[in-house]
C-alpha cells in the first residue's frame, strides 16, 4: 500500500527514538492492521506500549493515535479490491485454540504473504533483480541464521543455470575473505531479516562501497540494508508462532532463479543439460527423473521470456 504518510515515516526514521522506530516499523510494514485494529492491540503486536503509538503520531502532525490511523483506514477505503479478502482474514483471526487452530492461522498467514509476492511492485523488483544477476560478473550470496538456505538455493540453482555465483558460508572463519575480490560489475544477494545480522549489513556496506550493486531481500523498506540496495525485494516473515517464517523468502528466491534461467536462455539449457550429465555420471540420485523431461520442461520456461535483443548480446 502506497501511502504519503508512509513516506514521511521513512523521511523520519532515522532520527526517531530506538522505541518510535519499533512502532514506526509497524505502521509501515502493517498498513492494513494499523487501520483495522485497535491502538492497545498494534501495541501488543508491535511490543511497545500504547503510549509510544500516541508519541509517534504526534510527532508526525496528529493530534492523536486516531487522526493517523484514519489516514491508513481512507486509503482501505479506496481499495475495496484488496480490503474484502485482508479484512475478512483479519477479523476472522482468533487466539489459538488446538491444533487445528493454530495450523489454520499459520497457513491463513502464509497465503496471504505468497499472495503479495504477486503484488505489481514486488514482480517488477523480481525482475529488476534478476536482470542485475543475469549481467554480473559474479553474484555473491550471502545469509546468515535462518536467511542462509535461501542464499544457499540461489547460489546453487544459479550455478546450475551457468550463473558465476559466490556462496559466502564463512566456513573457518573465512567470510570477509570471500568478498576480497568484489567489485564493479558484480552483485551481492544479501538475505536478511528481523533481528538483522550485523555482518550481512557489514558486508553489504563494504560490497557497495566498493562499487558492487546490492539486492537485498529483506521483510521491509526499513531494514538497515535498504538504503543500500540498487533492487529490494521486500517479504513479510510474520506468523502467529513464536519464530518468524522464511517460506515466503524461499519463494521469491524460487521466482528469482526462475527468471534468471529465462532470461539467459539458450546458454542456461546448455550449462544445465552438462550439469545433468555430471549427476548422472555419478549415479546421483536413487530415482533418475528422465532427462529429456526435465529438458522439455526448462525448454518450455525459457520460450516463455522475452528474447534479449543482438545488441543486448553483443
Amino acid at each position: 500500500m502506497d501511502l504519503p504518510i508512509a513516506n514521511v515515516i521513512k523521511d523520519n526514521y532515522e532520527h526517531m527514538p530506538r522505541q518510535m522506530k519499533v512502532a514506526a516499523r509497524w505502521l509501515v510494514d502493517h498498513p492494513t492492521e494499523v487501520a483495522l485494529l485497535s491502538m492497545r492491540e498494534q501495541a501488543r503486536r508491535a511490543g511497545v506500549p500504547a503510549a509510544t503509538l500516541t508519541r509517534l503520531a504526534k510527532r508526525l502532525g496528529f493530534d492523536g493515535f486516531d487522526g493517523l490511523k484514519e489516514i491508513f483506514a481512507g486509503a482501505i477505503r479506496e481499495r475495496p479490491e484488496s480490503f474484502s479478502g485482508r479484512a475478512e482474514e483479519l477479523l476472522a483471526r482468533r487466539e489459538a485454540e488446538g491444533d487445528a487452530a493454530l495450523i489454520g492461522d499459520t497457513i491463513n498467514a502464509l497465503h496471504g504473504h505468497l499472495a503479495d509476492l504477486a503484488q505489481p511492485s514486488t514482480i517488477s523488483a523480481l525482475a529488476a533483480a534478476a536482470d542485475l544477476m543475469v549481467e554480473a560478473r559474479h553474484i555473491f550470496c550471502l545469509g546468515l541464521r535462518s536467511s542462509f538456505p535461501v542464499a544457499y538455493l540461489v547460489h546453487y540453482v544459479g550455478s546450475l543455470l551457468g550463473s558465476t555465483t559466490v556462496l559466502i558460508d564463512g566456513v573457518g572463519g573465512t567470510a570477509s575473505d570471500v568478498l576480497r575480490s568484489v567489485g564493479p560489475g558484480d552483485v551481492l544477494l544479501a538475505v536478511t531479516v528481523s533481528p538483522y545480522t550485523r555482518y550481512t549489513l557489514q558486508a553489504a556496506e563494504f560490497a557497495v562501497s566498493r562499487g558492487a550493486k546490492l539486492v537485498a531481500l529483506t521483510d521491509s523498506e526499513l531494514s538497515p540494508i535498504a538504503k543500500l540496495s540498487e533492487v529490494l525485494v521486500c517479504v513479510h516473515t510474520e506468523t502467529p508462532s513464536f519464530f518468524h517464517t522464511m517460506t515466503p523468502a524461499f519463494a521469491a528466491a524460487e521466482c528469482l532463479v526462475e527468471l534468471i534461467a529465462a532470461k539467459r536462455g539458450s546458454p542456461a539449457l546448455e550449462t544445465l543439460a552438462a550439469n545433468e550429465a555430471h549427476l548422472a555420471a555419478f549415479d546421483t540420485y536413487v530415482l533418475q527423473a528422465p532427462r529429456r523431461s526435465v529438458s522439455l520442461s526448462t525448454e518450455a520456461l525459457i520460450q516463455k521470456a522475452p528474447r534479449r535483443s543482438k545488441k543486448r548480446d553483443a
